[in-house]
């Protein structure tokens, strides 16, 4: 792709506007960084940028920066409906995302996860996974890492583990993973792609440009992604907890099966997977499928499933204070991720839930409370939808706290000993905190400093059991 020289209109500042700006002007590209935050507002965005001959428009999105470039970058935040982004398409402008900017700059192969939940856990397994054969691998995407900080470093004998979301498909165009993944699809994020069907359409850009020499892998077990079989042109893998499949992943007398050709191996004994829960499960046979479809030997896939812990913010245990365990599910940021959360639960639970809306309904997460959640402590701009979905239901044990300081003082005045706490919001965590890591952070912070307290369970039982 030919960078040098062109004029390139990139949007959004964020996690990847930045370091696209870092490379393309790395490359010699004409840049414009527009965002819709004030000048006072990006002083860190400035800090790094400010030695580049670039020019900054900031405090909206004028239709008219449309005009003058080649091509445009958006940053994933950004929805593709702002007036400034259907300028640019009706000026035939291509409007691209980051990722598929880094695809045409990178020739190392990429093995691409997407899905509603399990991502960051999935991605995570599996470049862990890929190291521990001795390939150097880049984990990067949604994780946190924009890929195109990379593609620099990486050589064609490396490979990316790629975590992709709904919002940095939407913007590709020749995007083409080697091995691609749908883990899940339920409603999400509808306040942006306003009909569940928009939304699978993003979903399926993984695959859309795969070949016969590619794997897609899928959920045979989840009903919107099992609809997908027939779409994809590539080598079509399935992976079941459930049910025996003719080529992919499952369990057959409790092992993990990987079936692939004529060839056909036993990974690992489902209860040596470190990582606790069915989702996880699903999880850990998706990434050993994909790891195992680059070549891994079954023995490294299996160590590292026994090994690997996990990671933060999703069922990531906090702290026992006065016999209550603190779990940090930070990450469920919509009602499937918090159902699974509260399905992994062994104890009787207080939960943490609320935050920004998307728009989601809480019936199924409230019926999934069952006998395990005893007390929900509510916060954010959901807190009166959930409190009104729970009083319907028949679950009346609902509290209400200005903010997740409170509702964690709230849960530590509840619990008793031998029980949990769980924060698992089912809902982004927008307006309240900058993105569910502050979130999950402060969540741990809050609990540290009640050991700090004088309890008023002074002859609790700090036992283990869980």
């Amino acid at each position: 792709m030919q960078i040098k020289g062109k004029r390139v209109l990139v949007i959004g500042a964020a996690v990847t506007g930045v370091p696209v700006v870092l490379q393309l002007s790395h490359m010699g590209a004409d840049i414009v960084l527009n965002d819709f935050k004030k000048v006072e507002e990006l002083k860190e965005v400035i800090a790094e940028i400010e030695e580049l001959p670039i020019k900054l428009v900031a405090g909206g999105h004028p239709a008219k920066l449309a005009e003058d470039c080649d091509f445009v970058v958006v940053s994933p935040g950004i929805p593709t409906d702002i007036p400034l982004i259907q300028n640019a398409k009706s000026l035939g402008k291509e409007v691209i995302s980051e990722i598929e900017l880094a695809f045409r700059l990178t020739k190392t192969p990429i093995a691409a996860i997407t899905g509603t939940n399990g991502k960051t856990t999935t991605t995570s397994l599996l470049g862990e996974i890929m190291r521990a054969s001795g390939i150097k691998t880049f984990v990067a995407g949604n994780i946190g890492n924009a890929m195109i900080l990379d593609i620099d470093k990486a050589k064609p004998s490396d490979i990316f583990a790629l975590e992709v979301s709904s919002f940095q498909l939407e913007s590709t165009v020749s995007f083409k993973p080697s091995i691609s993944a749908i883990l899940n699809i339920t409603p999400d994020h509808l306040n942006r792609h306003k009909t569940i069907k928009n939304y699978i359409d993003a979903k399926c850009k993984v695959f859309i440009n795969q070949d016969d020499k590619d794997y897609t892998i899928l959920n045979l077990d989840d009903l919107l992604t099992s609809k997908l079989i027939e779409m994809p042109k590539s080598k079509v893998l399935l992976f079941s907890r459930k049910q025996e499949v003719p080529q992919g992943a499952f369990l057959e007398n409790n092992y993990i099966v990987i079936r692939v050709g004529r060839k056909k191996e036993t990974i690992i004994h489902k209860d040596e997977i470190y990582i606790p829960g069915n989702h996880n499960l699903e999880n850990a046979l998706a990434a050993a499928l994909m790891a195992y479809c680059a070549g891994v030997p079954a023995s490294v896939i299996a160590d590292t499933l026994k090994s690997f812990k996990g990671v933060e913010h999703r069922i990531e245990y906090v702290e026992e204070i006065d016999g209550v365990i603190y779990y940090n599910d930070s990450k469920g940021t919509n009602t499937d991720a918090s159902i699974k959360a509260v399905e992994a639960m062994k104890r009787p639970t207080l939960i943490i839930a609320g935050g920004y809306d998307k728009g989601s309904e809480y019936d199924d997460f409230i019926e999934s409370f069952g006998n395990v959640v005893k007390h929900m402590i509510l916060i954010g701009s959901t807190a009166d939808k959930l409190e009104e979905t729970a009083h319907k239901h028949g679950f009346m044990n609902t509290y209400k706290a200005k903010d997740l300081k409170e509702a964690v003082m709230k849960c530590h005045s509840l619990a008793n000993p031998g029980e949990c706490v769980l924060l698992s919001p089912a809902c982004a965590s927008w307006g309240m905190f900058s993105n569910y890591e502050e979130r999950g952070r402060l969540f741990k912070e809050y609990v540290k400093e009640l050991q700090t307290l004088d309890t008023r369970h002074e002859t609790r039982d700090s036992g283990k059991s869980l």
